[in-house]
């Protein structure tokens, strides 16, 4: 099993719409992913390693899949649409990994 993380870095005066994002973009990856997502979380930053910080993530996505073939299969024909939905919940460039889930 593998993990696409997107990571939302917290940048001070960006803009990020938590509530747009858990129920309209994340909701629609999962619909057009199919069963290719076999599913996902989101995860909201709230303070950093020390008493005090701000979280390094002001948000995070992490969508399950079998495989990064599977993934990208599912994904690949919808990026286009998934990415252009991007400006309508942050201005917050993403960075991203895909990973090998260990332990699950």
């Amino acid at each position: 099993m593998v993990k696409f993380s997107v990571m939302y870095p917290t940048t001070p005066g960006a803009r990020f719409d938590h509530d747009y994002y858990r129920d309209k973009h994340m909701p629609m990856l999962k619909r057009l992913m199919g069963d290719a997502c076999r599913s996902y979380t989101i995860d909201k930053g709230l303070g950093g390693g020390a008493p005090g910080q701000p979280p390094t993530y002001v948000a995070m996505c992490h969508v399950y899949a079998d495989s990064a073939e599977a993934f990208m299969a599912a994904f690949g024909p919808h990026a286009k649409q998934i990415m252009g939905d991007v400006p309508n919940y942050t201005d917050i460039k993403p960075v991203a990994q895909m990973s090998e889930v260990i332990v699950g």
